[in-house]
């Protein structure tokens, strides 16, 4: 069966994968099962290269597998040794250097290691700490282009509690809590778990908050099995192969660049590159990125949507890509001229996947070797069952959908999570034993393709970054002009979507959007979540019991962005006019009709169209009505 290995293309052959019953596919019980497996296979072999400045020419920080263990062994040593236990969590605020690694895989030997967001306001960094009983802290120093030490300084002002910081960079001298941690860590043996724990595969390993940044921290637990089980699927199915290099410029806090830019790569014996310690954020990142690739002979990636849209900026300049298998695209609904246009120029082929936080990462992916339907999110996983239930009000599945009859996409398998840290948040999140709600709405259709048509989730995604349009929403409503505000999101050629606010004033204010503008900006301090556009408006549409009817005010920012772009094409005998709705299991269509005189050509103007709104996660519709005469 392993001759599948790399050449799934249909859900036939996951069905033949699966013909090996899961545990005889891989040995591993635990991370730290990986990475000693992988040192003992490929000691040598670059596990980690990390690059400072993203540029072709710099000479890079490369780790052998055999030294990542010994790093991984010294860190867990030195935890355990400063009281970190089993079901007890160490926090991390890093980027992506080496430190972050072993901390991650270090961590999760001695206990759980805890992701934190970096990019997080001090107070909810301390309210994230706090929800996973964090007594342990491993945060960054000053550091140029950083502000994450200034960040910690407040959370210890905040969190007397914390028993431990360990600094990554600066003097390296012990301070009260705060103990240098490469110069600590040296003190350690690395050749072996000095606590002899023995890890079982369903303890937990890690904590992954969740929810958007701007809302209440979830806080996900994964276990051992389900991310041992995400690495094998996600090498396997991708083809991982000793020596082969995966770029890394997603962040360090995130499950896409823990588990499958580096422990799949780990799995497999492959070499995880890291754009620099900001990664994507980086300024060269994207301008060397194809002389990266040409250097180092990368093999694949993952990005959010603005990455590829950024990159279609960037000439090849001659540089040899050939070695570039394919890039992975999740955390956004993917534009399809964005996908048309970057095979295009490139060559290089888009895979796009879906995956969660509880489902520990990836569930759903297009196969590497077959079809790619362009807006479909794949097939599932091997070993992960994936279904399409309508749910009821309680929150229980009543049946499986029909085969392209939307509903709420569930799964079930080795990688769902055993429920959130906080109990409850776990109400609804199982509708059936063993199956989570992810919370979005899809489809599968006849070949057993997944297609989302919705988000059950009222969230907004800017550029991969979960905004919760309750806390604009908040914001607005403690002004005393304000009745009514509703965020959503507005859609964008470049972040997916960005955030605006319709606000419904009280009778007699004289408040102008610009007023509203103004007072936000001085509420929110996450600047993603700072709405681009205030929309005041005479009603805000509600249902029949009252509550706030988000899809109208989606419908109509979609037309408010879309008309103006296409006046800008209208011509003498062409004009155009935009509906828009909801349209079954497709969720959001908009329906453009051309009204064209006598002797306009349509597929000149379908293509206009899909040029100018292609480039949009909205799907759309062209119709070709001929003028009256």
């Amino acid at each position: 069966m392993d001759n599948l290995k790399g050449k799934v293309s249909s859900v036939r052959d996951i069905e033949e994968i699966e013909a090996v019953s899961l545990e005889e596919r891989y040995p591993e019980k635990s991370t730290y099962d990986i990475i000693k497996n992988a040192a003992d296979l490929h000691g040598d072999q670059v596990a980690l290269r990390f690059l400072t400045d993203c540029t072709a020419e710099e000479n890079p920080f490369d780790i052998s597998y055999r030294d990542l263990l010994f790093k991984v062994n010294q860190t867990a040593n030195m935890f355990h040794d400063f009281g970190l236990r089993p079901g007890e969590a160490v926090s991390y605020l890093l980027p992506n250097i080496p430190e972050a690694q072993y901390t991650i895989w270090g961590g999760q030997a001695a206990g759980i290691v805890s992701a934190v967001n970096y990019l997080l306001r001090p107070e909810q960094i301390v309210e994230i700490l706090r929800a996973t009983n964090c007594r342990m802290l491993v945060a960054l120093a000053p550091m140029d282009g950083f502000d994450i030490w200034e960040k910690t300084q407040e959370v210890l002002r905040q969190m007397p509690e914390l028993d431990v910081v360990f600094q990554v960079g600066g003097a390296g001298e012990r301070d009260g809590k705060i103990i240098p941690f490469a110069e600590t860590m040296e003190a350690y043996p690395g050749d072996q778990l000095t606590s002899g724990r023995m890890i079982g595969e369903d303890e937990i390993c890690a904590y992954f908050h969740t929810g958007g940044t701007t809302g209440s921290p979830k806080v996900a637990q994964h276990i051992h099995r389900g991310e041992v089980y995400e690495a094998w699927a996600t090498q396997y199915l991708s083809d991982y192969t000793p020596g082969s290099v995966a770029l890394v410029g997603l962040p360090l806090f995130h499950v896409n660049a823990v588990l499958v830019s580096s422990l799949a790569a780990f799995k497999a014996g492959s070499t995880a590159l890291f754009l620099s310690a900001a990664g994507f954020r980086h300024p060269n990142a994207i301008r060397n990125f194809w002389k990266i690739v040409e250097r180092y002979k990368a093999s694949h990636f993952v990005a959010v949507p603005t990455i590829y849209s950024a990159l279609l900026n960037i000439p090849l300049d001659g540089a040899d890509v050939s070695s570039l298998r394919f890039g992975t695209c999740g955390a956004a609904p993917m534009p399809q001229e964005v996908i048309r246009k970057f095979e295009s120029v490139t060559g290089i082929a888009i895979m796009e996947g879906y995956g969660l936080t509880e489902g520990t990462s990836v569930s759903v992916c297009n196969p590497a070797a077959g079809e790619r339907p362009v807006g479909s999110i794949g097939i599932r996983y091997p070993y992960q069952e994936v279904a399409v239930k309508k749910i009821d009000e309680t929150g229980k599945a009543v049946r499986d959908c029909d085969i392209g009859e939307a509903g709420s996409i569930c799964i079930k398998g080795p990688n769902v999570i055993p429920g959130y840290l906080q109990e409850e948040f776990n109400d609804g999140l199982f509708p059936e034993e063993g199956w989570l709600n992810t919370g979005d709405l899809g489809y599968i259709d006849e070949k057993g393709y997944f297609w989302l048509s919705g988000r059950a989730k009222d969230l907004i995604i800017r550029g991969g970054h979960n905004i919760d349009p309750g806390m604009i929403e908040e914001c607005l409503h403690t002004h005393p002009d304000v009745l009514l505000a509703a965020a959503v999101g507005r859609p964008d050629d470049y972040a997916g979507e960005i955030p605006v606010a319709y606000v419904q004033l009280n009778p007699g204010s004289t408040a102008t959007a610009a007023d509203l503008r103004a007072y936000a900006e001085e509420k929110i301090f996450e600047r993603p979540a700072l709405p681009a556009e205030i929309i005041l408006i005479d009603a805000m549409p509600v249902t029949a019991v009252g509550k706030i009817f988000k899809p109208t005010l989606r419908y109509d920012i979609i037309k408010r962005k879309f008309i103006p772009l296409l006046k800008d094409i209208e011509s003498e005998g062409i004009s155009f006019d935009v509906s828009v709705g909801a349209e079954g299991s497709h969720g959001i269509v908009a329906d453009v009709t051309a009204t064209v005189a006598a002797g306009v050509s349509s597929s000149d103007i379908e293509e206009k169209v899909k040029d100018l709104l292609g480039v949009f996660a909205v799907k759309h519709r062209t119709t070709i009505r001929e003028a009256a005469a």
